[in-house]
């Protein structure tokens, strides 16, 4: 769907995805898809590697998050500066105060000592969407040590904060990170969507249509058996990377340089 909204809305524009399933997006000619297989425990680290991949074939890139639908054309220019250029966030510290789980704060906290990072001095932002642009070759550092970060992260038991995991790994490296709240072109994502009506800045009836198609694809309706099948297939892979995290971290000479933690 986000690749007809791109075909549809700003049909200039390739779509670099990563994805198991290449052969879904022959019919899109602007769609360029690689193959790919999850690597971090539960999907959320990998985002570094479609970022990579995009800043190898173009100067600058925009992530998006799958579910992500646009809406229009795009009316703003979107000349990014080096670096990472995000729409929503701030000073990590600022965040840090409505974070419920004290285990992520312990891990942000960890990570600061052992990395000699001051954390007044490092940003967190939104990870649905986020540009970024080559910095004089500092993003080649900044992608290895977010690797390196997400290791300690995921074997802490913290799968998501890729967000804190880049604001990090960005203040170490000294890759530029900046904030631009003015959205370049109509969109719609769940989460964002009930934030806006929340503050009446959005028609809810406007807009359930892409609710209900939203809800439909992540909760579709399927037999008692299926679900079982599901979980059962869902808990295996988890265990598997779990295995397979300990595996690539050891190999990983700067995880042991840097957190000293036994695996």
């Amino acid at each position: 769907m986000l690749a007809k909204d791109i075909q549809q809305h700003t049909n200039a524009t390739a779509l670099c995805v990563l994805t198991d399933r290449p052969e879904y997006f022959k019919e899109f000619p602007h769609v360029l898809a690689f193959k790919h297989s999850l690597q971090s425990v539960k999907g959320y680290h990998d985002k570094r590697f479609v970022l990579e991949k995009a800043l190898s074939l173009f100067e600058s890139c925009m992530f998006l998050d799958s579910d992500v639908r646009i809406l229009g054309a795009v009316t703003g220019k979107m000349n990014w500066p080096p670096g990472i250029t995000a729409r929503t966030g701030c000073n990590l510290l600022q965040h840090m105060a409505n974070i419920k789980n004290p285990k992520e704060i312990q891990v942000i906290e960890e990570v600061a000592e052992k990395l000699n990072i001051d954390l007044h001095k490092v940003q967190w932002f939104h990870e649905f969407m986020f540009a970024m642009r080559g910095q004089n070759g500092l993003e080649r550092n900044f992608f290895q040590l977010w690797q390196t970060i997400s290791y300690l992260f995921e074997i802490r038991g913290i799968y998501h904060g890729e967000g804190y995991a880049m604001g990090l790994a960005a203040a170490k490296v000294g890759m530029a990170i900046a904030f631009d709240r003015e959205d370049k072109f109509p969109f719609f994502k769940d989460n964002i969507e009930r934030i806006r009506i929340k503050k009446g800045q959005s028609n809810p009836q406007e807009k359930q249509i892409y609710f209900e198609i939203h809800e439909n694809i992540e909760y579709r309706n399927r037999s008692i058996l299926r679900k079982i099948s599901d979980k059962l297939i869902k808990k295996s892979v988890f265990f598997y990377r779990l295995l397979r995290l300990r595996k690539v971290a050891r190999k990983d000479s700067d995880f042991h340089k840097l957190f000293e933690v036994n695996i």
